[in-house]
């Protein structure tokens, strides 16, 4: 069998809803372009409201397309629809497990609605491997907030697809937990399955995405490896310990200011119009006495912010 180089393929998504009595028509997909590569761990980003699980629940099978095309393995959602969402699990932002079922029967009634043989069934595997094992036989309702969310994982799993669909699974869950979820999922990964990773934590999304694509308004506004996306914000920042510690950050002419735990203060410039030595140069005309300083790049969260909220422009130009 030939595998497909990408796992999920969307070519002119458009999804509009129809005018209410309360609302007119809203367009929450604008012709997406979208190309997830086989075998990546792909970040899928964007605030609130901008089409992030709209397009989610196409995928799934849970919203039907206004107008373009989408492939799942290489399988067209409309030809195939059966077959499409076969190749993925989704593991919804909300939990959805009954609650009078043990985690061993929810697994197993999964696996039959997918038609996966009892012989061929994981489910002890899966629920050791995210570490519900000693849950089984217990009720779902007496799981933690934390377990459940795992269950969800397990429940998407069943079928064993090569495509995993994970929207925002480690809200409200704790460090350890969020910890070892993620060692499950880059085991996945590292099996071959693609992982599609919707997240607000966007450091997590900085230290595991190879891929990002930032979603605003129903558009793909970046879509680059995630080392390309952060060397794309032309700003830097320089954090100044001086001597005297200082309780209001200096104004320097031409440079924005924002004051640092410890009297320490951050002074950010623009890569292409100063360097480092004018930052220091204006510390020195300020009066101050320099004792240590440290550079910073900018983070998946500086990107984020001017591409979604802020100036445009701010970015280089290659890319939107």
């Amino acid at each position: 069998m030939i595998l497909p180089d990408y796992a999920i393929e969307a070519t002119g998504l458009v999804k509009t809803y129809p005018a209410t009595k309360t609302t007119g028509e809203m367009q929450a997909l604008k012709g997406i372009d979208l190309k997830i590569p086989r075998g990546s761990i792909f970040g899928l980003l964007g605030p609130n409201g901008a089409g992030k699980s709209t397009f989610i629940n196409i995928l799934a099978g849970l919203t039907k397309k206004t107008s373009g095309k989408v492939t799942i393995w290489g399988r067209d959602i409309d030809e195939r629809p059966r077959d499409a969402r076969a190749a993925i699990g989704v593991v919804p932002q909300e939990i959805a497990a009954d609650p009078f079922f043990t985690p061993r029967e929810s697994l197993e009634v999964q696996a039959g609605m997918y038609g996966v043989p009892p012989s061929e069934r994981r489910t002890m595997e899966l629920l050791n491997a995210l570490g519900l094992g000693d849950k089984a036989n217990a009720y779902v309702r007496q799981l933690s907030g934390g377990m459940k969310r795992r269950l969800m994982v397990a429940k998407a799993m069943t079928h064993n697809p090569p495509v995993l669909i994970l929207d925002e699974p480690t809200a409200g869950v704790d460090v350890e937990l969020r910890r070892q979820l993620w060692r499950y999922v880059l085991e996945l990964n590292r099996k071959g399955v693609t992982i599609v990773l919707t997240t607000h934590y966007l450091e997590e999304a900085q230290e595991l995405c190879d891929q990002i694509a930032i979603v605003n308004r129903g558009q793909v506004v970046a879509c680059e490896p995630t080392t390309t996306l952060l060397s794309r914000l032309d700003s830097r920042a320089v954090l100044v310990t001086p001597e005297v510690p200082v309780t209001v950050a200096p104004a320097l002419a031409g440079f924005e200011t924002r004051l640092r735990p410890g009297g320490a203060f951050a002074v950010t410039y623009k890569t292409g119009k100063s360097s480092v030595e004018q930052v220091l140069a204006a510390v020195r005309a300020a009066g101050l006495h320099i004792k240590d300083i440290a550079t910073e790049d900018p983070s998946l969260e500086d990107v984020f912010v001017s591409l979604t909220y802020g100036d445009p422009t701010a970015l280089s130009p290659t890319g939107v």
